[in-house]
């Protein structure tokens, strides 16, 4: 076979391995499911590198475990590549009346509320069903908070948020004074969720800026390793005061590794 810019080859592609090749045979649904979660996560980072090369192949990844799950599934005599694709067209359909069909959303707004009214329609018992249990919690949290909002339920402005991030904050430390550990957790998810509320409503993405934060953190501590390297000093025999020297150091230069 040669490479192809065609769908159905792709997936073509995908049956001659999973037929021919002893690894490809050997998966099952839960063996890569994880490498689904992995792929997924590749591809944001993509994204936030604005590597669009890079994103080109991370979303062919993605596609490649869409069509493998859906191959798997096919031979069990679940479901096939042409169901998912069904289902997915029928829903996207359904779920915008107001271009298929003759209902009115002038904003993002609307159409968000119309959204959450046709899930629950369909059956969902909830607004928040459908979020995966195991999502991230930074992202869960936003997720939850957004579909609220969806029907209403939210603060009238970000400032009405602040101040009960405020009231988080000496609930926090209230409890910390208390030396109970449960209740500290407890408080301090409190502050976490309505850091990511205030946040929210600022337009600020909770996820993507816990990342920055991370990548800001690990690019300023690689450079303290890389400048106690030079000077051919182990960063564990290093002290606190000398590790404080670079890492503003690295602050001001705006290091990125």
């Amino acid at each position: 076979m040669k490479p192809s810019g065609k769908f159905e080859d792709l997936v073509e592609l995908i049956a001659v391995l999973r037929k021919k090749c002893p690894w490809d045979r050997k998966q099952t649904h839960d063996s890569i499911k994880n490498n689904l979660i992995e792929e997924a996560y590749e591809a944001v980072e993509a994204i936030d590198q604005k590597d669009y090369e890079e994103l080109s192949k991370e979303l062919g990844d993605l596609m490649l475990h869409v069509i493998f799950q859906s191959k798997m599934a096919s031979e069990g005599g679940h479901f096939s590549i042409e169901d998912v694709i069904y289902k997915i067209s029928e829903k996207l359909i359904r779920r915008h009346p107001h271009v298929f069909s003759d209902t009115n959303a002038g904003s993002d707004a609307e159409v968000a509320s119309n959204w959450e009214s046709i899930k629950l329609k369909e059956g969902k018992k909830s607004v928040l069903d459908g979020i995966p249990t195991h999502l991230p919690g930074l992202i869960k949290a936003q997720r939850m908070q957004e579909k609220a909002s969806n029907v209403g339920f939210d603060w009238a402005e970000w400032q009405l948020a602040w101040e009960k991030l405020n009231e988080e904050i000496d609930e926090w430390r209230e409890s910390v004074s208390k030396q109970d550990k449960t209740e500290q957790q407890d408080e301090f998810g409190d502050l976490l969720f309505s850091l990511v509320n205030v946040g929210r409503l600022l337009n600020l993405n909770a996820e993507d800026s816990i990342r920055r934060a991370n990548r800001k953190f690990e690019e300023r501590f690689k450079y303290i390793e890389k400048k106690l390297a030079e000077n051919d000093i182990s960063i564990t025999d290093s002290t606190l005061e000398e590790m404080d020297v670079l890492w503003n150091e690295a602050k001001e230069k705006n290091y990125h590794g």
